[in-house]
């Protein structure tokens, strides 16, 4: 084998897949690898088997890197979900990994190099699976040269962890609260194959938190399947309303932002932290996915138009400013023209900055693929259609009521000419638009107040503001 070993990763969908990305090229240069795009020996694919276009992108991905002349691994979502039917289908890619090779990716890309041929994994129901021992929890601490010490905790279903490698010099960086989910949405196949929910340590977050810091991060972004849930394995269903102060005062972080939260587990205490607590942004990524309480129900979620609108009456009650964003399915089994007008009542009274709009489609695996009263493809086209547009002209209008309001903005990039590109507190990154600001002489990571003076659709233009 050449002594020369380089690896390349391309990283497809979520944050949670980017913070999986940042440990792997960890492991891998504590196991001798080189991280470079330059002509790479291999390069790994961290996939996102969510729904089919994400599929389809991560196909597209790997035939595209195939092309290189490179070895490809296959990882991440879509791998894991699919294992040896992904490796017959796809010829053209060297191995397909599990979350289970993730300790040794190394090792991994090594047997690779060398010809040896890595047995496809059948995909297991990691929903079977028991969660960790609070003996494993503990761990030890471990360290990478150059990277200093972290409490190796666990990062399931991927194995122990190790200290992240940032690749990217953003200010922006996302922090893992946990893995796994253990709702039972009915349209959802994300528990089958990330697992269980398992929190990791409180203490272990805090310091991650120090360390990123330490390299350039002003703000976090806390993600898992569902944060809402974060330390219900722990016995300690506050978990979260302690975790985020402590989080903001680490010395370094200016903002700290929650997304991924359930409104049926908002629980009041933690609107309360969420919406007025120094350095936690007044941010609420809610999961409402429908309005229409049959259709909720058939989900297997919970909720109706009153009980969410009540929800975003108290949330700004106690943050007048608060950002609110959302996603939602429409065209699910059995949606009426009725219920589909309840979503429509609904967003029209909801206020929201950002709204998502997905056409219901079926996924391998889920309880909602059974069921009966599916919808033809031209009546979800059409409703995916209307809730679009519908979308485009409420988040217009929510953000032109921001004009003359003050927001503090992290810039993120100099766009040249005077203008910095950056985010205000209720605007989370790449998802939620941004903010344009006019000034001299500022920097990435800082963040300065400044006051809105007009709008272009979601995207906020402010001028810093004058005097104390």
């Amino acid at each position: 084998m050449s002594s020369r070993r380089t690896a390349s990763l391309i990283t497809l969908g979520c944050a949670r897949n980017e913070v999986d990305s940042e440990e792997l090229a960890a492991r891998l240069e504590a196991a001798g690898w080189q991280l470079g795009d330059d002509d790479p020996d291999v390069v790994v694919v961290n996939t996102c088997g969510f729904i089919d276009s994400a599929k389809k992108d991560s196909i597209d991905t790997l035939l595209a890197a195939a092309d290189s002349g490179a070895k490809v691994v296959a990882a991440g979502c879509m791998a894991e979900r699919y294992g040896n039917e992904l490796a017959e289908a796809l010829p053209e890619a060297s191995a397909v990994i599990s979350f289970d090779d993730y300790a040794d990716i190394g090792g991994r890309l090594d047997d690779v190099i060398a010809g040896r041929r890595l047995v496809p994994h059948s995909p297991r129901d990691r929903r079977t699976l028991l969660p960790i021992s609070p003996v494993e929890r503990a761990g030890s601490r471990s360290s990478i040269p150059g990277h200093g010490d972290l409490p190796s905790g666990v990062a399931p279903a991927s194995g122990p962890r190790v200290l992240r490698k940032r690749l990217d010099e953003s200010p922006v960086a996302s922090l893992k609260l946990a893995s796994g989910c253990d709702r039972r949405c009915t349209f959802c196949a994300i528990p089958a194959f990330r697992g269980a929910y398992v929190s990791r340590d409180p203490d272990e977050l805090v310091a991650e938190a120090d360390w990123l810091a330490h390299r350039g991060v002003r703000e976090l972004v806390l993600v898992s399947e569902n944060s809402t849930s974060y330390g219900k394995d722990l016995g300690d269903l506050r978990a979260l309303e302690k975790l985020l102060p402590r989080l903001a005062a680490v010395e370094g972080v200016d903002r700290v932002r929650a997304s991924y939260l359930q409104p049926a587990e908002l629980r009041p205490g933690l609107i309360d932290v969420l919406a007025g607590t120094e350095g936690v942004a007044a941010y609420f990524d809610l999961s409402f996915q429908h309005a229409s309480g049959p259709v909720l129900r058939r989900m297997r979620r919970f909720g109706d138009p009153e009980r969410f609108l009540g929800l975003l009456e108290t949330i700004r009650e106690r943050a007048p400013e608060a950002g609110v964003r959302s996603n939602f399915i429409v065209g699910f089994p059995g949606e009426t023209e009725e219920e589909f007008g309840e979503l429509v009542s609904f967003l029209e009274q909801a206020r929201l900055d950002v709204i998502g709009v997905f056409g219901y489609s079926d996924e391998d695996g889920t309880e909602a693929a059974g069921f009966d009263g599916k919808l033809d493809q031209e009546v979800i086209d059409e409703r995916v259609r209307v809730l679009t547009e519908l979308a485009e002209e409420l988040t217009s209008q929510r953000a032109e009521e921001r004009i003359g309001t003050e927001v503090d903005v992290l810039i993120d990039e100099d766009l040249g000419d005077g203008g910095y590109e950056g985010r205000a507190a209720h605007q989370g990154p790449e998802v939620d638009g941004s903010v344009t600001v006019q000034g001299i002489g500022l920097v990435k990571g800082q963040i300065v107040r400044a006051v809105v003076v007009d709008a272009e659709g979601v995207d906020l233009i402010a001028r810093i503001k004058a005097g104390p």
